[in-house]
């Protein structure tokens, strides 16, 4: 198949520190390319990828110093695409909203990941209105809040399956990794490792809309406690030395998280999660497995204090059955000829029609 994927130029694909979508891309992306399709890639400049690159941007826009527009830089790519769509047999966008408007005019298949939270005023209008276009959602919790007209599938997301190896947690520390943001949980998880007893190391991300609270809520609280160090934003190496020599993973979230990638990073390098019960977690962690699910603090210190009682290889094997990016890939790729399967002049080169499937509500493509 030729394929363009669509991501946003906010990072690079993959990204240099923080970044899960472009991550999902370029796993997805290099995946394809493995398999033998033509992959083109509309992304910014600085991206790497094994695939047709066409630049949206010279630089990823968080870390550029240009103060373009990027709203412009994405809508100047989008022009970019409709220009070549001709050469596509199916479009997959990886964008939130700027993209809806064009499918209308380009006549090629394509469909879009929701990689956010859907739960925002206006957003089940907006899903109504483009009710004909194709989403994927990331998780079960994600698609409750569109309509049900919706045409969706789900496929979890995928990590290569060498990219993070094992650790034994002999760090002796917790980690949380993500954002510095209030719905991420960092006062929880400070607050948890220190009725635990237990050293917290934080590799965090601060956006400009977080540092306020950083400096008012959260940079006090690491000050004051010699058992809480900040490390900032790591890289891929460095995630996983952070978290393979955790004894656990910290995701206390106040927020209906659409997927949650550290989870399945963590998973692969065989460190359990503690995570509350919010969004996707209850479809992510498989209790007493690869994690324990709590409801509150109190919860959560008994399972720091527990948490020696995981089998690091179980953990691991967690991740191995239900998020490796080939398994990721099937689920798209599954879709894919759905989508060319209903076009009567891609039939013949896609092999025999597929099982039927309804129109709306999800189908389970990817997940488990």
């Amino acid at each position: 198949m030729k394929i363009a994927q669509v991501a946003p130029l906010v990072e690079s694909v993959p990204p240099k520190l923080y970044g899960g979508t472009e991550r999902i891309v370029s796993y997805l992306t290099e995946e394809l390319v493995n398999q033998g399709h033509e992959v083109t890639l509309f992304a910014s400049g600085d991206s790497q990828t094994s695939a047709e690159l066409v630049a949206g941007s010279a630089k990823s826009l968080r870390l550029s110093r240009s103060k373009r527009d990027p709203v412009l830089e994405h809508l100047l790519m989008m022009e970019k695409l409709r220009d070549q769509c001709g050469d596509f047999d199916l479009i997959h966008f990886h964008l939130d909203l700027l993209q809806f408007p064009f499918l209308r005019t380009m006549n090629c298949p394509s469909v879009t990941t929701l990689h956010g939270r859907l739960d925002g005023p206006g957003i089940s209008s907006f899903y109504r209105e483009f009710s004909e276009a194709e989403l994927v959602t990331i998780s079960r919790s994600q698609r409750r809040d569109l309509p049900p007209e919706a045409r969706t599938s789900l496929v979890y997301h995928g990590l290569p399956r060498h990219l993070l190896t094992p650790g034994r947690g002999e760090g002796g520390y917790l980690a949380f990794l993500g954002r510095i943001t209030p719905e991420k949980g960092p006062v929880d998880a400070i607050e948890i490792a220190a009725a635990a007893g237990i050293k917290l190391r934080i590799a965090a991300k601060i956006d400009k809309v977080d540092v306020e609270y950083w400096h008012e809520v959260v940079q006090p609280l690491v000050r004051h406690n010699p058992d809480v160090e900040f490390i900032g934003e790591v890289n891929e190496q460095q995630k996983g030395e952070f978290l393979g020599n955790a004894l656990a993973l910290l995701f206390p979230i106040d927020w209906p998280e659409p997927f949650g990638l550290v989870m399945i990073e963590a998973m692969a390098c065989g460190t359990p999660v503690i995570a509350y019960p919010a969004g996707s977690v209850p479809e992510i962690i498989e209790e007493g497995l690869s994690g324990r699910i709590v409801g509150n603090r109190e919860a959560a210190i008994a399972a720091v204090k527990s948490v020696g009682q995981f089998d690091r290889a179980i953990v691991r094997q967690c991740f191995d059955r239900r998020f490796t990016v080939e398994r990721m890939t099937a689920g798209y790729v599954r879709l894919y000829q759905r989508l060319l399967q209903a076009r009567p002049d891609k039939r013949h080169i896609y092999g025999p029609p597929l099982a039927p499937v309804p129109v709306t509500g999800p189908q389970h493509l990817g997940a488990s």
